[in-house]
């Protein structure tokens, strides 16, 4: 069978049905099961059915990254593992994001699921797009690993310091230009995206503010890639490998977003944690351009060393604090 992007098409096939099944099941089977056994007026998922549907996420990327390994060697695996464990990493901030969005929207918790489902398969084609141009980039101009290194190093210090806090969506210029520019309800209604309301003797499309929620969660993922594509080339430049890890920790991030909102606050030291990752990364790619490739074994090691240790001191600190759910 023919090649895709260095690896046979089966492989990327095989990919895609997993991803496939896995949605099906979630979006159709557990989401009618969850809308049949909640009222219209109930809340979002809780926090213990996130965490046991971001397990079974976790489980199948776990999986599928032990075939990796099995059928693509160990480097292979551990450069899976590796920008899996990062992106769910990345993940946490842009949770905290989404859930600004949601609150700056007035966006009640039963609506917010819909706008994450269209949201998470938003960024399954805007990933693709992105990866596809990073591929590109770095097959043709080997150079540009040096930006990326230079980014990240950048990215992960300016998070040290604490210069990436800056969420007023008030002062924010995509909402202020959607709301100079389209025709937009005041109130939502339901899960309707777009509604017709009379105006004068013509019917006019509105977007609800459902809609721009939907929006600045898409422009959210887009920044929010512009670190996480730099840091998973840092590790592999295999196409197969950066578009896998990436979608199965996004993939999960609709399940787990519940639970991370309601939790957030117990890991403020993970994000300490993972500039130092960022930092790490950065300075793994001037290593690689100077020196020669690292182990894929010790690039795992300090990923993970460094995040658990955010966990583990995030988890001290706060230590007798409930959730906010």
């Amino acid at each position: 069978m023919m090649d895709w992007l260095g690896k046979p098409a089966w492989m990327w096939l095989s990919f895609l049905a997993v991803v496939a099944v896995v949605l099906a099941f979630d979006l159709g089977v557990l989401e009618r099961r969850r809308r049949g056994a909640n009222s219209a007026d109930s809340p979002g998922m809780g926090v213990r059915q996130s965490l046991l549907l971001s397990a079974g996420y976790i489980a199948v990327a776990g999986v599928f990254g032990a075939w990796v390994w099995a059928t693509l060697g160990r480097e292979s695996g551990m450069q899976f593992f590796t920008g899996f464990a990062l992106e769910k990493a990345l993940a946490l901030d842009n949770v905290f994001v989404i859930s600004l969005i949601f609150g700056f929207f007035a966006i009640p918790e039963r609506l917010q699921r819909r706008v994450l489902l269209w949201g998470i398969l938003g960024v399954l084609l805007l990933r693709g797009v992105m990866i596809g141009l990073g591929t590109a980039l770095v097959s043709e101009f080997d150079w540009i690993l040096w930006i990326f290194g230079a980014f990240l190093l950048y990215t992960g210090l300016k998070m040290l310091r604490g210069g990436d806090d800056d969420h007023d969506f008030s002062k924010n210029r995509l909402p202020i230009w959607m709301k100079r520019r389209l025709p937009i309800t005041d109130e939502l209604h339901g899960e309707r995206f777009t509604v017709k309301k009379p105006v004068g003797s013509q019917l006019k499309t509105f977007a609800t503010p459902l809609l721009l929620a939907l929006i600045m969660v898409e422009a959210a993922d887009l920044i929010f890639a512009v670190d996480s594509i730099p840091a998973i080339f840092a590790i592999t430049q295999d196409p197969f490998l950066v578009y896998t890890s990436n979608i199965f920790a996004v993939l999960g991030l609709r399940a787990l977003y519940f639970a991370l909102a309601a939790l957030v606050h117990k890991f403020a030291s993970l994000k300490v944690a993972l500039s130092l990752v960022l930092v790490f990364i950065g300075l793994k790619i001037f290593y690689a351009q100077l020196w020669g490739k690292l182990d894929p074994a010790i690039s795992l090691s300090v990923t993970l060393a460094l995040l658990a240790g955010g966990v583990l001191v995030s988890v001290w600190k706060t230590r007798g604090q409930g959730s906010r759910r």
